[in-house]
């Protein structure tokens, strides 16, 4: 028959369980706050490279400015619907896709 504890035994294995719990409690919590670290600088990221690229339009584009937000995306899109736009684009596209593969090799 196995040894029954004391209450002292039994007081002690539960504060050393209790440890246990807090720290993993704490180790889940700092796990949480790296992700949520992590998903604030993917937007921050995002966010800025949304800036950039909107601010370059202003300035190769000063009038874009007095757009209304509904305005400028019409506009946009009757640009990026001209042909020879997509071209442009496309061909920007390729040649980015040429300067990567070189870095690459």
């Amino acid at each position: 028959m196995p040894k029954q504890k004391t209450l002292a035994e039994l007081n002690a294995e539960k504060e050393k369980i209790e440890q246990q719990l807090a720290q993993e409690q704490h180790k889940k919590q700092r796990l949480e706050n790296r992700i949520a670290y992590y998903e604030k600088e993917d937007r921050r990221k995002r966010a800025h490279h949304l800036i950039t690229r909107g601010a370059a339009i202003e300035s190769v584009a000063p009038l874009a400015k007095i757009l209304t937000e509904t305005e400028f995306y019409a506009f946009a899109e009757m640009v990026f619907d001209l042909p020879e736009v997509k071209g442009l684009l496309m061909a920007a596209v390729n040649e980015h896709n040429r300067a990567e593969q070189k870095e690459g090799c």
